[in-house]
């Protein structure tokens, strides 16, 4: 099982991210934080192997977090969640600082997970 955190400041969001998780049978929600500081802190306690997040958040956003985080460890995967129509810049800034995929608001279920399970 893939363990996955999800770092959203919406609690409906976190929850259809979590539950398609949680589904799918071989990925498992370790946790959910509700902005980039505290998914710096809930990866070194939770270990994931992947973790999806928020591009915008209040306090620390995922972009900055994302640049935290792929310094303090070589090996995180970082997938970025945006409800940002087609994105453009802020998804070649998050490829960029290292973030593996982007995906979009409202979630496609079968998206999700073919890109969960591709890390």
């Amino acid at each position: 099982m893939k363990k996955v955190l999800v770092v959203d400041d919406s609690l409906s969001v976190a929850r259809q991210l979590e539950k398609i998780i949680n589904e799918s049978g071989d990925l498992v929600c370790v946790g959910h934080a509700k902005n980039g500081a505290e998914a710096i802190k809930m990866n070194h306690s939770e270990d994931p192997d992947i973790i999806c997040m928020d591009m915008n958040m209040p306090g620390m956003d995922g972009l900055t977090a994302l640049r935290s985080l792929v310094v303090l460890d070589k090996t995180v995967k970082v997938v970025m969640v945006t409800s940002l129509g087609g994105v453009g810049d802020k998804f070649t800034e998050a490829i960029k600082l290292g973030a593996k995929n982007v995906i979009s608001k409202p979630f496609e279920p079968d998206n999700v997970l073919n890109i969960l399970r591709s890390l």
